[in-house]
């Protein structure tokens, strides 16, 4: 079966890091989010949750050897929002980012419910 995601983004954070991307990253990063648009069940090596987190995700790009993270969640299942990016450097992924990407998440969320509010 083939499934179609929508990728969307909330803020500026994701196209920032994008735009700093060497066009080879880029079509890497490209190539990672056709996986996720559209394959049911994406491996681990391109999508995981974050541990302890509640409904955080990684995208996973690796190029030549670097490694690439965005971070993400989904939205109704079939809406995967993009937040802020960046190049790992380390073992752990750093927890400022992470925070950012919780805090990001939050405001979506909370932008969303004020949007349905105002209907």
């Amino acid at each position: 079966m083939n499934i179609q995601r929508h990728i969307t983004f909330h803020e500026h954070y994701f196209t920032d890091f994008y735009l700093e991307q060497t066009e080879k990253v880029q079509e890497k990063i490209e190539y990672v989010f056709k996986i996720i648009r559209t394959v049911q069940n994406v491996p681990k090596k391109f999508l995981e949750h974050i541990t302890g987190t509640d409904g955080l995700y990684e995208i996973r790009i690796e190029f030549e050897s670097n490694i690439y993270r965005i971070f993400c969640c989904f939205d109704k299942g079939y809406l995967v929002v993009l937040f802020n990016g960046f190049q790992k450097k380390t073992q752990k992924t750093p927890k400022k980012e992470i925070d950012l990407a919780l805090k990001l998440k939050e405001e979506y969320f909370n932008s969303k419910k004020n949007d349905d509010g105002r209907k």
